[in-house]
């Protein structure tokens, strides 16, 4: 049985290339790229840049992969000083990558062949206006990781403005495994980090329009306000929010006849892309969060029409509702909800000033840089238990600190911390986190006592739990509950006629399980309310 699921999964995998290779094969532009070598056996990662390069140089016509040593005269004349530095289309670009692309990056490898390939940036036409006005040149730097299922769209938002305007802005994609050195000096400690012209213009992943107004700013932007004058698509449901509540609810209402739309900000499946192991979803025993999300997306892409990256900016509740994003203006019949949560933060002194220096809410971002480090892991229930084994299991020197003497996670996993002899630090608060341009200790409260003593630490992994994401139910004024959570009936109807929820937007139980299954059931309410709207039969 294992050899045939070996099978199956090599001609999947064989299935795949052939459908890249069929894609590649349309390019219209020739793409080269230049891989600099160090030659030194033990650099892990000139063999595994090596090796994806010659998985992908055979796949097409006009892309081409030439092997260079560092001592190579164009590794001067194209500013290339380590290895592995892989160099695209230096007649055209200026795009470097500081590393080799796996993992999560192969995905970003993967779309910049595309834009490359067909010489064409895909940038909005907000972002276009924009980049066209920018005066002056921008040196752009990213970091990024293997492990960092966000990092793949801040990547590619500098590639486009590279493509976009190639007289202006050069980039360098730095990955902070293979470049730790360069993650320290830039103090970048949670990924992925932006950079232009060494000043720090993005923390995490932003919307391709806020990315490029902070560019040109060469500071950090939070909010866009969109000139509209293009698209309108007309739509029986939109969705906002694209977690597995969102994803659900996509298939179920487009497989029930209803014209679907979903827009998410950000990346798709929510927090489950970053956990680094979901346990017993039903199907799985045991799966890797990015995996699973990778499953949902793909289904919920053979139904609905998905517009990633677009953030909602106003809503305009109605007959029918009128949903403007960064991008384009949506009417809908209804509207759904599935904003989800984010992570709840210690609320302690030093926090918010070291954030991505430090403390990090991800430990499947940011943990590679902390490995042989001593850090400490926030909370008590499964998320913080499962970070504090997979630190572990990364070589990562961790510590749980919990505010209680007993974990709320589930007793499996609490074997496993006991199992691998991870301390935990009972009765213990996280009071403030201390350092001058990093992490460098902690200030931990006995619970019980009110003694406080100094912990030395190179990094603080916060995992407390959540708080739902509920402003633009709020700005709209649908009703929230004492709690915060989007108030709703049996049917998921909130208190505004075509307005639904779903998900961790609603509260209860924080599992994905259970957010599709709200997903499901919104979307037959929202189905059959369309058939016969109830806010019309209230009337009579």
């Amino acid at each position: 049985m294992a050899e045939s699921n070996q099978e199956g999964a090599r001609m999947s995998e064989d299935e795949m290339m052939t459908h890249l290779k069929n894609a590649l094969d349309r390019m219209t532009e020739t793409v080269r790229i230049y891989h600099f070598k160090a030659g030194d056996p033990g650099n892990m990662f000139d063999g595994l840049a090596e090796k994806t390069l010659a998985t992908f140089g055979g796949l097409a016509k006009k892309l081409s992969v030439e092997t260079l040593a560092l001592d190579d005269p164009r590794a001067a004349e194209w500013g290339v000083e380590r290895a592995p530095t892989l160099v695209f289309s230096p007649d055209r670009y200026r795009i470097k990558w500081l590393g080799a692309p796996v993992g999560e990056e192969g995905r970003t490898l993967v779309e910049m062949l595309f834009i490359l390939g067909f010489g064409q940036s895909g940038l909005s036409d907000q972002s276009t206006k924009m980049l066209e006005k920018l005066d002056g040149e921008r040196a752009v730097k990213v970091f990024v990781s293997p492990t960092c299922p966000y990092c793949p769209q801040q990547a590619i938002n500098a590639v486009r403005a590279a493509v976009a305007r190639p007289d202006a802005v050069s980039v360098e994609l730095i990955d902070i495994q293979a470049n730790p050195d360069l993650a320290d000096r830039y103090e970048a400690q949670s990924v992925p980090m932006s950079f232009a012209d060494d000043a720090l213009i993005g923390m995490g992943a932003q919307s391709e329009e806020i990315f490029i107004q902070s560019m040109i700013a060469f500071e950090e932007k939070r909010v866009f306000i969109p000139d509209i004058e293009g698209e309108r698509i007309e739509t029986d449901l939109l969705i906002v929010g694209g977690g597995p509540a969102g994803l659900t609810a996509a298939i179920y209402a487009k497989r029930a006849g209803l014209e679907t739309a979903l827009v998410e900000k950000g990346m798709l499946g929510g927090q489950v892309a970053t956990t680094p192991v979901v346990e017993n979803y039903p199907g799985f025993t045991s799966v890797g969060g990015k995996a699973l999300v990778d499953i949902m997306v793909t289904h919920a892409m053979e139904y609905a029409r998905i517009f990633q990256g677009e953030e909602v900016v106003a809503i305009k509740p109605g007959t029918p509702i009128e949903v403007t994003t960064s991008r384009r203006v949506f009417t809908a019949k209804s509207l759904l909800l599935a904003t989800g949560a984010t992570h709840r933060r210690l609320g302690a002194p030093g926090e918010e000033r070291l954030s991505g220096r430090g403390v990090s809410y991800c430990a499947t971002c940011d943990g590679p840089l902390f490995k042989g480090r001593r850090v400490i892991m926030v909370g008590g229930g499964n998320s913080a238990v499962t970070e504090a084994l997979y630190l572990f299991h990364m070589g990562v020197d961790v510590t749980l600190a919990h505010r209680r003497d007993t974990l709320r996670a589930q007793e499996y996993l609490v074997k496993s911390l006991t199992d691998n002899a991870i301390p935990v630090l009972w009765n213990s608060r996280v009071s403030e986190i201390r350092g001058k341009e990093r992490v460098e200790s902690a200030l931990i409260e006995d619970t019980r006592t009110g003694k406080t003593r100094t912990m030395a630490t190179d990094g603080v992994f916060i995992a407390i739990g959540y708080s739902p994401t509920t402003d633009l139910a709020e700005k709209i004024g649908v009703t929230l509950t004492p709690e915060g959570y989007i108030q709703r009936d049996a049917r998921h109807r909130t208190n505004i006629p075509g307005i639904y929820s779903a998900g961790d937007a609603e509260g209860g139980y924080k599992q994905i399980v259970t957010a599709a299954g709200q997903g499901a059931e919104a979307a037959m309410s929202i189905f059959e309310d369309l058939i016969n709207p109830y806010w019309k039969r209230a009337r009579k």
